[in-house]
């Protein structure tokens, strides 16, 4: 029997249409080999830092080695705003994206697209560094999460912790990220925010 507790995280969400490398829970046995694993296939002593400009929504990356930046897309336009994001990914490797930002599913994202998103959305950062949930240092350019669930138990930890503020918090963000899904779906059908505290009993 798996227990999932305070900071642990999966990625289990299968999108239509898209590839998908899903990872399940590691055991420790299976966690050990590979970060073994990716430690032999990293490059040594190569870590690359984007320093933002002007011009950048985000630059920045992850623990895994996972580092890019994000800027408006040629042709983006306001009712299909484009952003292309380049880098490396964790093991070195560069690549580049093109992200429809109105094709973002919060419920089954990339860490890219989310910070394609939080910077689209300009959600509030609370003097950190992200409004994502903590956990997803480990995300490697492919790894896709369901970020609400992830939302929803970093409340419930927060709350479990007596962190009331860090909870509110949370709630605040995941609240900007529903009110993007709830405003594709059906534009002027009823609050987002309704639906949201629905959703978390507040």
């Amino acid at each position: 029997m798996g227990i999932n507790g305070i900071g642990s995280i999966s990625y289990s969400c299968q999108p239509a249409g898209y590839g998908i490398r899903n990872r399940q829970p590691d055991t420790a046995e299976k966690s050990f080999a590979r970060q073994a694993e990716q430690g032999m296939k990293a490059r040594p002593n190569r870590h690359i830092v984007y320093l933002k400009t002007d011009d950048m929504l985000y630059s920045g990356g992850n623990g895994t080695g996972l580092s890019f930046y994000i800027k408006y897309a040629e042709g983006s336009t306001e009712d299909n705003p484009t952003v292309l994001a380049k880098g490396v990914d964790e093991n070195g490797d560069e690549f580049e994206q093109t992200i429809q930002i109105n094709k973002i599913n919060p419920k089954c994202a990339t860490v890219v697209e989310m910070r394609a998103l939080e910077a689209y959305l300009g959600v509030e950062k609370n003097g950190g560094l992200t409004s994502l949930p903590p956990g997803t240092g480990d995300m490697g350019l492919h790894d896709r999460a369901d970020f609400m669930e992830l939302f929803k138990k970093q409340i419930n930890d927060m709350r479990l912790l007596g962190q009331k503020r860090l909870a509110v918090y949370y709630q605040y963000s995941m609240g900007a990220y529903w009110d993007f899904m709830e405003g594709k779906q059906s534009a002027g059908s009823g609050s987002p925010m309704s639906h949201f505290r629905a959703a978390m009993r507040i």
